[in-house]
């Protein structure tokens, strides 16, 4: 989408380079572990290049894979899929602005990509108190619908807050655009330009408005969860989301 106005780009990252090669690590570093994160999901996150690296033509390519079953005994906590979680924690800290993505999300059962935030203090504060802007997920039962939601303490898991936008054919089809706007209270989701989805501490249903401090990205592809659904024989691997950027913009 085009920058609103008043906006100018702070950082991007275009994802040039070679083929294979890591994303940068001066941006991105990756999380790693096969412990359900919260949501009894079913891979296991690596720093492998085969889960998380550029495609040498502008992308970057975050793949989920199955894992042969001596493999996930011995190298992947039992799980039966890899993927990759990468963050910008540390490293980029953003507060307030434009947050845009431009993906082409893969699409099947129980393949659930995603792109958001959480706040830095979330090693003190706990979540979802240090607040959560999920600015796209997309479940593969329902492939032409993108969901924006924040959580926070007294409106997180099943009771986020939450907007939805159907875009009338798989978002796997094609790349679009996912960002929010983010300001002092208020918090706006666009799709590929069209605003679909707003909050203001007025929405919070009385509770606190979390959302005043730094944050860092997150980009992701989980199989499975308590969101999702596990996936069948109808589901082929690999899945890859390719990344064609990201832009945050400042106010």
């Amino acid at each position: 989408m085009d920058p609103l106005p008043g906006y100018t780009l702070a950082w991007a990252d275009e994802f040039d380079g070679p083929a294979g090669a890591p994303p940068d690590p001066r941006t991105w570093r990756p999380e790693t572990g096969g412990h359900g994160w919260g949501n009894a999901e079913l891979q296991y996150y690596t720093a492998e290049t085969a889960n998380a690296a550029l495609d040498g033509a502008g992308h970057l390519a975050i793949t989920a894979r199955q894992a042969g079953q001596e493999l996930a005994a011995t190298a992947y906590d039992g799980c039966r899929y890899t993927s990759a979680r990468l963050i910008t924690r540390d490293l980029r800290p953003v507060r307030y602005g434009l947050i845009e993505a431009s993906m082409k999300i893969p699409g099947g059962r129980g393949i659930w990509p995603a792109f958001w935030l959480l706040g830095t203090d979330i090693d003190q504060a706990g979540w979802p108190a240090c607040g959560e802007i999920d600015v796209m997920e997309n479940f593969g039962t329902e492939p032409c619908w993108v969901y924006g939601t924040v959580h926070g303490p007294g409106y997180c898991g099943d009771i986020g807050i939450g907007g939805e936008h159907g875009a009338g054919a798989p978002l796997a089809g094609d790349f679009h655009s996912y960002a929010v706007a983010w300001e002092p209270d208020l918090i706006r989701w666009f799709f590929d330009g069209t605003c679909y989805h707003t909050v203001t501490p007025a929405s919070l249903r009385g509770n606190r408005w979390v959302f005043d401090h730094d944050c860092y990205l997150l980009l992701n592809v989980a199989v499975g969860g308590t969101a999702s659904v596990p996936p069948d024989g109808s589901t082929r691997f690999p899945q890859t989301m390719l990344v064609d950027y990201v832009r945050v913009y400042a106010a």
